[in-house]
């Protein structure tokens, strides 16, 4: 087991016969186990469970927690999955009795705080993004997706031309969500290339168009980390080939209060609320995915919407024939719009405005930083994260960028998203976020440049990392095909490189 010394595993910390706690001995009569479960369905010894202390217990468990690696604890600068502290009056807004205590089938009339705040957030993310009308029901920036092609779906249908646009086109810079839901949803899925600058490749667009062609995937900005040029244009050509167009909002926190997606001419988007707006990203949610959509996909939002009533009172509204239907149970995520809407009101479009603006900011003068020692992928001024690529260290020295990645642990950061998007080699995306200092900035840019003449001088050095955390590199594939969820006994993780003690 390869573990730190001075940190022993639950099971080793049992003693025969230890107890944390007994509970009083039964005085009522208690219908034996067989009657209720079977004789076969019961156990011929006890499970084998640690036996320890409370004591033990809970400084186990408060050594484990310490171990954890977060937003509360450092600078976490994943690309494209934004892991930006938050502000901690919104966990308690969203812990307001009023709030988290709200039973999903209560009616109306005992709701109107809540749907108040869901209507009044609608009509701020209409007025961020410039759509004619946005849902709060989805659940995650992926939902998101599914539903604004779901809606593009049946828009063609009503026109009569569902069976022949049957073609989404992708960009090849897109994140893997991207094709996915169009797959999902019965499309086939057509890659565009990006051009020399970072922007979708027009005269390839132009040839891909066709009376098939449904609908366009563009993330803007994308996943390179830059605005995309092209985006106008891009909209205006599939608009005169009769298809739609879907922005992949899960970068807009590099754009809100300076520009209106639905200007630049697309159909629809999600805004990941989860993301741009409130708690971090990652982890598996739970998320909010908002959808803004113009007046021609209106018809076709998911139901039950939130509506104002002319009395001033708020309802959810069922009538509407063209609707979809609905896409989750209840109403989303409701504690993450709360989180959101907290958010938003907080600091109002100009405070929303210097947001973005430090965001991009940020990611620039980091990018100044390390340019020289990890070129970035395409040289323009960047939005809110930076996309760099380590190749030069892995064609003389051998040292990909996952090396890099591995040795940054040592030096106390998070490492950034990796190889990611494809068609960088090897990269590296680096999101600081608009929340962090500048000295923070430094430290990490100084770790990186460190790293850089490390992987010059000593190689081995990085291809062995990490050197000082808990657990050494694991050989990942192995471990992915051979999980280990549970105790075993003396279970031996599969090393690539033999534990040492520097």
């Amino acid at each position: 087991m390869v573990r730190s010394v001075d940190f022993p595993l639950i099971f080793e910390r049992s003693v025969p016969g230890r107890r944390g706690v007994r509970p009083p001995v039964c005085d009522v009569p208690v219908q034996p186990l067989a009657d209720l479960l079977g004789t076969e369905n019961l156990r011929t010894e006890p499970p084998a469970l640690p036996e320890v202390s409370e004591l033990d217990t809970l400084r186990h468990y408060t050594r484990l927690s310490q171990r954890n690696y977060g937003i509360d604890i450092g600078f976490y600068p994943l690309g494209s999955c934004t892991m930006k502290y938050n502000p901690r009056i919104n966990e308690k807004v969203a812990a307001l009795s009023g709030f988290a205590h709200a039973h999903p089938l209560l009616p109306e009339s005992l709701a109107q705080g809540a749907l108040q705040l869901m209507y009044e957030l609608q009509e701020d993310l209409k007025a961020i993004t410039g759509f004619h009308a946005v849902t709060l029901q989805n659940v995650a920036g992926a939902h998101g997706e599914l539903l604004s092609l779901m809606l593009i779906k049946a828009y063609h249908e009503s026109r009569g031309e569902g069976a022949k646009r049957k073609v989404v086109l992708v960009p090849d810079s897109a994140h893997g969500t991207n094709p996915a839901t169009a797959a999902m949803c019965g499309f086939r899925v057509q890659s565009i290339p990006t051009d020399s600058e970072g922007n979708t490749d027009l005269d390839a667009l132009r040839a891909a168009l066709s009376e098939e062609v449904a609908a366009m995937m563009l993330t803007n900005p994308s996943t390179l980390g830059l605005y995309d040029r092209n985006a106008q244009k891009a909209c205006e050509l599939l608009h005169e080939a009769g298809a739609l167009v879907f922005c992949d909002g899960a970068n807009m926190n590099a754009l809100v209060g300076i520009v209106q997606p639905a200007a630049i001419g697309f159909d629809c988007m999600h805004l990941n609320l989860h993301k741009t707006f409130s708690t971090p990203h990652g982890g598996g949610g739970p998320g909010a995915g908002a959808v803004g959509v113009s007046e021609r996909l209106e018809p076709f939002l998911p139901v039950p919407r939130i509506i104002r009533t002319d009395e001033g009172r708020y309802a959810l509204s069922y009538d509407h024939p063209h609707s979809i239907g609905r896409v989750h149970a209840f109403y989303g995520n409701f504690l993450n719009l709360v989180r959101a809407y907290a958010y938003i009101r907080a600091y109002g479009g100009e405070g929303l405005r210097t947001i973005a603006e430090h965001a991009v900011l940020n990611a620039n003068y980091l990018l100044s930083r390390i340019r020289e020692a990890f070129p970035p992928a395409i040289d323009r001024i960047c939005m809110h994260e930076c996309v760099v690529t380590a190749q030069r260290y892995k064609q003389t020295q051998g040292v990909r960028a996952f090396d890099i990645a591995k040795r940054l642990l040592d030096y106390g950061f998070h490492p950034p998203t990796m190889y990611f998007p494809l068609i960088v080699p090897e990269c590296l995306m680096i999101e600081p976020t608009e929340t962090e200092s500048k000295q923070t900035l430094d430290m990490f840019a100084n770790a990186l440049l460190t790293i850089a003449r490390e992987a010059m001088e000593q190689p081995e050095r990085l291809k062995n990392a990490p050197h000082t955390t808990p657990v050494r590199r694991l050989n990942e594939a192995s471990a992915a095909k051979n999980l280990v969820l549970r105790w075993q006994g003396e279970v031996v993780y599969p090393q690539e490189v033999p534990a040492c003690a520097c």
